[in-house]
């Protein structure tokens, strides 16, 4: 079992944070092990119940980290879910989401208001990953030490996903040695001396259209024929294939379901929602509530990474199918 350890002292001691952690989940075994994890992280387990306590007694009192694990849901427990979001956006409780692949788009959909931690049929090294990362992010908890392999990955991810980043920015703003601007190949809706440069709002005057998606999709099966011949780890960068993905989508004027977009990414659902929720943040996706069915949701490209991809495939034009 992954050990975490976390810079604070017992709940107690002077000048100590009070955090209280409980899990919820209808499988014993599964609530055991989450116990076992939160306990071994020296952490106060106030409570270890049902999932139906916490989803359908809407008066209990909320812990500040709570693990609930939803294998299976049906359409009460979505409404539960939804309610549950709602009172968690009011109160500042933290929240990770057990599920399978079968239910992955109902329990994503049911979260709206909050950044719940979804993960997908996960290990005990997952749940104590997500509690980390969780932890991180929590005044006056910082996380000193995860498992080294872990970590490392973990750093990897957020250092990749910057610097899509970065590239992407840079393809919006240009900056000039003189220090003058001139006005930009974007559209910024800004005055032309703001110099700034807002994610969504960038809309390119010229804009390129986006790629055959037939050619898009071309890409794709080269890319996952690899995984029939060599391990598919040796290959996996599911940032490029999400964004492969997605772009084909927009271009085929479809929505992409987050189980969907998952299995394109070719690594663990787990995994690949770390990747779609460091993506978000760093404005490359974007969540879209289905109009019809709010208890559904779909991925999307950012107007600037849309643009970002129309760019690459018109300047490496058709024989962007060599670069796979």
């Amino acid at each position: 079992m992954l050990q975490a350890d976390f810079d604070y002292r017992p709940a107690g001691e002077p000048g100590a944070p009070t955090l209280s952690v409980s899990v919820h989940a209808d499988r014993p075994y599964i609530r055991d092990a989450m116990r076992e994890d939160i306990e071994a992280a020296g952490f106060f387990l106030k409570e270890a119940g049902s999932a139906a306590s916490l989803l359908h007694e809407p008066d209990r009192p909320l812990s500040d980290v709570i693990l609930l694990d939803c294998p299976r849901i049906d359409a009460r427990d979505m409404a539960a879910l939804a309610r549950l979001d709602q009172r968690i956006a009011r109160s500042g409780t933290r929240l990770i989401v057990s599920t399978g692949m079968e239910t992955l788009d109902a329990v994503f959909g049911s979260f709206g208001e909050t950044d719940t931690q979804i993960l997908v049929d996960p290990t005990r090294s997952d749940r104590v990953i997500a509690l980390g990362q969780l932890l991180a992010k929590m005044p006056g908890m910082r996380v000193r030490e995860l498992a080294e392999e872990e970590r490392m990955a973990i750093l990897r991810m957020t250092e990749q996903i910057n610097q899509i980043a970065r590239k992407l920015e840079g393809l919006g703003c240009e900056d000039f040695s003189d220090g003058k601007s001139s006005k930009s190949v974007f559209s910024f809706g800004l005055s032309e001396d703001s110099g700034n440069c807002e994610g969504d709002r960038l809309v390119r005057a010229t804009r390129p259209s986006l790629p055959d998606p037939r050619l898009v999709r071309q890409i794709i099966r080269h890319r996952q024929l690899r995984a029939r011949f060599f391990d598919g780890d040796l290959f996996a960068d599911p940032a490029w294939d999400i964004l492969l993905d997605l772009t084909a989508a927009r271009a085929e004027h479809n929505r992409v379901s987050v189980t969907s977009l998952c299995i394109a990414s070719g690594v663990p659902p787990t995994t690949a929602l770390r990747w779609i929720s460091q993506m978000t943040e760093a404005e490359l996706l974007k969540r879209l509530e289905d109009e019809t069915d709010r208890r559904r949701a779909f991925i999307v490209l950012t107007e600037r990474a849309a643009d970002a991809m129309a760019r690459y495939f018109q300047e490496v034009g058709k024989e962007a199918v060599q670069f796979v």
